[in-house]
C-alpha cells in the first residue's frame, strides 16, 4: 500500500487517495464488523488515529466492553475522512460533509455540497501552487546571485 507524508515530511503510513478510491480493504468489505486491529491493517492508520476520529465524532464504532467494533458505515466514513485529508480538507470540513449524508435524501445534498467544496479546494490549492512556484523562482534567482558573488571571490569559495 502507498503511504502519505505529512506537511512536516513525516511518513504517516496512511493510504493514498488512489488507494482509497480503489477501495482499500475490499477483501474485508463483505464483512459486517471489523475490529480495531483489522481497521488499522485495512486502512493503514494507527489505533490512536481511529480513537481520535471517534473522539471527533467522525466514526462511531460499537463498544463491547473495551473492544471497538467497526461497521460498514464506519468504514465508509473513515474512507471519506482519509480521502478528505489527502486533499487538504480540515476535519471540521470533512465532518460537516459527512453529516449531510444523514439527511435522508440518498446523499444528493452531500454530493452537491461536496462538489462545491471540492471546487473551492481546487481553487485554494491552485493559489498555493502559484505561491509555491513564485517562492521557488525567487529562491532560484537568489542562488544565481549567490553563485555569481561566490564566483567573483575566486578559488577557494566553495559552492554546494
Amino acid at each position: 500500500m502507498s503511504t502519505t507524508q505529512s506537511r512536516d515530511g513525516a511518513d504517516r503510513g496512511g493510504p493514498m487517495l488512489a488507494d482509497l478510491l480503489a477501495g482499500v480493504g475490499t477483501d474485508v468489505d463483505a464483512r459486517d464488523i471489523l475490529t480495531i486491529r483489522e481497521m488499522t491493517r485495512t486502512f493503514g492508520v494507527t489505533a490512536r488515529a481511529l480513537r481520535f476520529y471517534e473522539e471527533k465524532g467522525l466514526i462511531a464504532p460499537q463498544r463491547v466492553g473495551q473492544e471497538r467494533l467497526y461497521s460498514r458505515r464506519d468504514r465508509g466514513r473513515l474512507r471519506l475522512v482519509l480521502m478528505g485529508k489527502c486533499v487538504g480538507f480540515s476535519l471540521e470540513e470533512i465532518g460537516a460533509m459527512l453529516d449531510l449524508y444523514d439527511l435522508g435524501d440518498g446523499g444528493v445534498t452531500q454530493m452537491k455540497v461536496a462538489r462545491g467544496k471540492y471546487r473551492e479546494q481546487i481553487g485554494r490549492l491552485n493559489d498555493q501552487k502559484r505561491d509555491i512556484d513564485l517562492a521557488i523562482g525567487e529562491l532560484e534567482r537568489a542562488i544565481t546571485v549567490i553563485d555569481a558573488r561566490l564566483g567573483g571571490l575566486g578559488p577557494g569559495a566553495d559552492r554546494e
